[in-house]
């Protein structure tokens, strides 16, 4: 059965700066769009040269945009991070680990790929995305 494409829409999430969905859902799949540093409220891009509070708040921004299509990190099978270099790596992945062993209780966690590129904005140090399977 061809189900419909749907878009998740949250305010607990900045809003997309361009032509695009915080997130997609169609049928138990749902892909976040990538989310930065950004201030739901504002955004205000925040935390300027901290790579590890910039993770934390990529972080929650993606998981608002999870809880918006009816998922949790629980059901995220894979995080995608950007980084725009290499030596923040340890400093991304300390506060990556300490979000997500916290938000999955199961202790199975997503998995991940993390690549080393340029972002659209100069602010931002990182970007993440997610993919879920909903029941």
């Amino acid at each position: 059965m061809n189900q419909p494409k749907t878009a998740v829409r949250t305010t607990e999430a900045p809003a997309p700066a361009h032509t695009f969905s915080q997130g997609v859902r169609k049928g138990p799949l749902l892909q976040v769009s990538g989310q930065g540093p950004v201030d739901p409220a504002t955004g205000e891009y925040l935390h300027p040269g901290d790579v590890r509070a910039q993770t934390s708040l990529t972080l929650r921004n993606v998981e608002a945009v999870l809880r918006a299509g009816g998922a949790g990190l629980e059901d995220v099978v894979v995080l995608r991070v950007y980084l725009t270099t290499r030596e923040d790596f340890a400093a991304m992945n300390e506060a990556y680990g300490e979000f997500v062993t916290r938000t999955c209780p199961s202790g199975v966690l997503p998995a991940r790929t993390t690549v080393v590129t340029g972002l659209p904005r100069a602010e931002m140090l990182v970007e993440i995305d997610a993919l879920a399977v909903v029941d």
